[in-house]
């Protein structure tokens, strides 16, 4: 059993939650009305928007020290919706890594729409979330915990991964916007 914090309650955060919670965690879910509610949790989940992560970070940096953070964003370019916020030989997750040293960092979630994770299958497929990240046991607390709660995990290799992450999330966004596939439809794994 973990205990795992997850800031924001949207989709993704609540989605994220009954995972946690059909797993036997100890679960805190934290919103922007919780500004002065510590972290308990020894994994972190982010939950937001992109550009809703930094002003987290910035308050809470001590409160993530020696913790697992699991990036979930997708760094989408609000403007254009064109493009990922971050260079292109980086990654949301390496910038919240550079930001957060005394964490290990996770992404994990991002290629995942909520209602593929509450219902725990893409069409015929299980839901499968892949992680990255470049500390194995950080990797093997969060792939315990998606497993526990009825989903697959895969680990999709270091921090470096990140990016093919999110440009692959990034697709499967894009393709919901232009009604392509549906919200509650996205990639699956075969193994």
């Amino acid at each position: 059993m973990a205990s795992i914090t997850i800031f924001g309650s949207g989709n993704m955060g609540g989605a994220i939650a009954d995972i946690a919670n059909a797993g036997s965690n100890e679960v805190q879910v934290l919103g922007k009305e919780d500004a002065a509610a510590a972290v308990t949790g020894d994994i972190v989940v982010l939950a937001v928007p992109y550009g809703e992560v930094a002003g987290i970070v910035e308050a809470r940096r001590d409160q993530f020290s020696g913790k697992v953070v699991v990036d979930i964003t997708n760094p989408v370019n609000q403007e254009t919706f064109d493009g990922l916020d971050v260079p292109a030989d980086s990654s949301a997750a390496a910038v919240i890594a550079d930001a957060l040293p005394d964490a290990k960092v996770v992404k994990a979630f991002n290629t995942t729409f909520g209602g593929t994770l509450a219902a725990k299958e893409v069409g015929p497929l299980p839901t499968t979330v892949l992680i990255a990240g470049d500390d194995a046991d950080a990797k093997s607390s969060v792939a315990d915990f998606i497993e526990a709660g009825g989903l697959k995990a895969i680990d999709a290799g270091s921090l470096k991964r990140a990016r093919e992450l999110e440009a692959l999330g990034f697709l499967q966004i894009t393709l919901a916007a232009g009604e392509k596939v549906s919200w509650n439809g996205g990639f699956g794994v075969v193994r």
